[in-house]
């Protein structure tokens, strides 16, 4: 067996799992708010293109996808970050993958050269994906820590220039899961100087993108900070998007891989042998999702009443914040965090996510501690319940 597995984390929900095994909770219906798992109705128009093209199941995908879905993409992603015409080639530059998942651990596996001691740097807390990336691709990992001192944003500046020439791939997210912070473009631009001094790559998970509350001013993109330096070859910069949450499509499956089209060439060459072409019934219904923005704004706007109605009912028992963007809250707790969800799912049957089981302990800190993530992904009035019964509970 790989000896890399004995490497990996339980993942979290099996700890969850654990925390809750010998709790017995009160006759109340469950509400769970610890899976980001979207709730609200997958469109209708996106599931008839499904059954429209069920006659597709008769051929292979291919890996590549079909070109009028990476068409389709190049010029979303044209449109949504505001980048220079023709810049973003569908042939090269532009891969269809299976949700952001996958794609983002098999990059790890395509891109790392596992001979040279190499360094993967990733947020902390962060999305679980990362770590068993890298450690499996013989990787050690370095955390910049996301803490409320610095609004919740990785703390670049406490590498040091050692842990830089080391770095092969530098995972971002932003929004961020869990905290909601969105890196500005400075930053970005920062960090595609630092890829080009110390020649790593940047995998910039922006699968919450679209999940924003001032529809005046959308989260900018890595693609769109190196578009706005010059660098309209993209060169070291990889964003991974997703249908799954702003569609409302998770079991779809559907994302794609964009950037530099030198890194998406041998990142292709490895997913032929990796088998994970996405069926093309299921790339048809992606391009009726990817050209319609009417249902995203319909989504931001369940997602904004749910934050403003939970907010307001939590606020005068917990420090809780809007998040610049996505559907989580990461909320700080009055107490130990593993000790708070327990507490809260025995007296409430309520589920949520400690901040600790999403983080690792660096020096002795481990930067989600004391804090939990609650998702807001069921449909108002569930949370709205939620929020009146966590109220209950902490009074």
């Amino acid at each position: 067996m790989n000896q890399d597995l004995e490497k990996l984390h339980p993942y979290p929900f099996e700890k969850l799992r654990n925390l809750f095994a010998d709790r017995q909770p009160p006759d109340l219906p469950h509400i769970a708010l610890s899976i980001g798992e979207p709730k609200h109705t997958t469109p209708a128009f996106i599931a008839n293109a499904l059954i429209e093209h069920m006659g597709a199941l008769g051929n292979y995908p291919t890996t590549k996808g079909i070109s009028a879905l990476r068409e389709t993409i190049a010029d979303w992603l044209t449109q949504r970050f505001q980048l220079p015409l023709h810049s973003i080639d569908p042939d090269k530059q532009v891969l269809p993958v299976n949700g952001t998942r996958e794609a983002l651990f098999a990059f790890a596996q395509a891109v790392i050269e596992r001979h040279t001691q190499p360094l993967v740097i990733a947020p902390n807390p962060f999305y679980q994906i990362y770590e068993g990336a890298a450690l499996l691709a013989g990787a050690e990992l370095a955390f910049t820590p996301c803490i409320a001192e610095n609004h919740y944003q990785p703390d670049f500046s406490a590498i040091q220039a050692a842990d830089w020439r080391r770095c092969q791939l530098l995972y971002i997210c932003s929004p961020g899961n869990p905290t909601g912070a969105i890196i500005p473009l400075e930053t970005l631009q920062s960090l595609i100087e630092l890829a080009e001094k110390y020649d790593f790559i940047i995998a910039s998970d922006e699968c919450y993108s679209e999940l924003y509350f001032n529809e005046a001013q959308a989260p900018v993109g890595l693609l769109q900070a190196a578009a706005a330096m010059g660098n309209t070859a993209y060169r070291r910069c990889v964003v991974f998007h997703s249908l799954s949450k702003r569609s409302n499509a998770p079991g779809l499956r559907s994302g794609f891989v964009a950037g530099d089209a030198d890194v998406l060439a041998r990142f292709l060459h490895y997913r032929t042998y990796h088998g994970c072409a996405m069926p093309v019934q299921h790339q048809q219904a992606s391009i009726t999702a990817w050209r319609d923005e009417t249902h995203v704004q319909q989504n931001r706007d369940q997602y904004q009443r749910k934050f403003h109605h939970v907010i307001n009912k939590l606020r005068p028992v917990l420090p809780v914040q809007q998040p610049q963007a996505s559907f989580y809250l990461w909320v700080k707790t009055p107490y130990n965090d593993k000790v708070f969800a327990r507490d809260l799912y025995q007296q409430q049957h309520i589920s949520v996510l400690p901040g600790s089981y999403l983080s690792r302990s660096v020096e002795g800190i481990n930067p989600g501690t004391g804090h939990v993530r609650m998702a807001l992904v069921a449909e108002l009035q569930e949370c709205v319940e939620a929020a009146e019964r966590i109220v209950n509970f902490m009074t």
